[in-house]
């Protein structure tokens, strides 16, 4: 898989089919902009899809889990074990994610890209083992990962990206799980937005004082050893990154070359799509941002992508539950654009 040849194929939208949906809107019986971002969802799935009446029958999620040996360093309430386990129970399908994506009628593809421990052989259409580790390393005492590896988890997301955009899947949502990686994702964002590091670290599962001081001293050690290089992504991600952020990064990527609407879940997925975005700008236009994450340092990579997120929940859960939710929201807005009468079809006079 060359990336590069991946990137080159990633395109802005066409602006065309953004006028096209635009006067729809204005059709339809309402005054105009009244339904607000639910019209500019529909703008955007029609400009992405470059169909001028999209259809979001098959939808899903992917939960991307690994670990991460920073957790040796004390930074979370959960054991490293809590994430082989979280995996198990996404896969009997008693999650949240399980319940909010059979709420918005999307499958959840659960993949293994770096959980530290062994599955075995199991029969379940829905898990995907694609381990390109068995953790990362403690970015403390060094690199998370070799830049291959770092390569190969991207690879990874857009290989299953390419997979279900050819089983007809028409909208990707993005999740994470990994005892952790709160800590990678702050990294990635002091790193890359140039925000402090205390400006972008927040509690993860509900750290006491002390502990988030420690956290935020180990993200600063893991900077000042590794030394990333704000301006090549896959050396951020290498150094101070994670397998599940690597995974996420390419699913987006691979999501943008197939012209695939990608909802982008809360701090860690929008880690991932900051990775995807320095190295491919363009990949925001494939994006909507789910929501706003309680994890202080989210706001700070949306904005540095230029995105607003579509919900505020004060979510901070994780797994793709933000992405599922959105989705939701995204299909009211293309109902909206598909079912509502226009003008003319309803015989409703227009404003004089």
């Amino acid at each position: 898989m060359d990336l590069n040849s991946i990137v080159n194929t990633i395109t802005h939208v066409n602006g065309k089919f953004a006028d096209q949906a635009q006067k729809r809107l204005d059709n339809l019986t309402k005054p105009q902009g009244s339904l607000g971002r639910l019209e500019e969802f529909a703008r955007q799935i029609v400009s992405i899809t470059e169909n001028p009446m999209p259809v979001l029958d098959k939808k899903v999620v992917f939960t991307f889990a690994g670990d991460h040996g920073v957790a040796d360093e004390g930074v979370s309430a959960f054991p490293k074990a809590v994430t082989q386990q979280m995996v198990l129970n996404f896969l009997n399908g008693g999650a949240g994610i399980n319940v909010l994506s059979r709420h918005a009628g999307a499958d959840v593809v659960v993949v293994d890209i770096g959980v530290d421990g062994d599955f075995g052989d199991i029969k379940n259409e829905f898990f995907v083992p694609q381990k390109v580790l068995y953790g990362t390393k403690n970015m403390r005492m060094g690199s998370a990962m070799t830049r291959d590896e770092a390569e190969k988890c991207i690879a990874v997301g857009i290989e299953l990206a390419n997979k279900y955009a050819k089983q007809g899947y028409r909208i990707f949502g993005t999740g994470d799980m990994g005892i952790a990686n709160t800590t990678p994702s702050s990294a990635i964002a002091a790193v890359i937005t140039g925000r402090t590091v205390e400006e972008v670290t927040g509690r993860g599962t509900g750290i006491n004082d002390a502990t988030w001081k420690h956290k935020v001293q180990i993200i600063k050690d893991a900077i000042v050893l590794n030394k990333p290089n704000p301006s090549n992504a896959i050396d951020v991600l290498a150094k101070v990154g994670g397998a599940e952020i690597g995974g996420i990064a390419g699913l987006i990527l691979g999501a943008a070359a197939n012209k695939v609407p990608v909802v982008v879940d809360g701090f860690i997925s929008t880690a991932g799509a900051l990775i995807a975005y320095s190295i491919e700008p363009k990949t925001k236009d494939y994006m909507f941002a789910a929501h706003m994450s309680q994890e202080v340092g989210h706001k700070a990579m949306l904005e540095k992508m230029g995105l607003r997120p579509i919900l505020d929940l004060d979510l901070r859960l994780g797994e793709g539950t933000g992405a599922s939710l959105a989705i939701f929201v995204i299909e009211a807005g293309i109902k909206i654009y598909k079912e509502m009468a226009t003008f003319g079809e309803a015989g409703v006079s227009e404003k004089r």
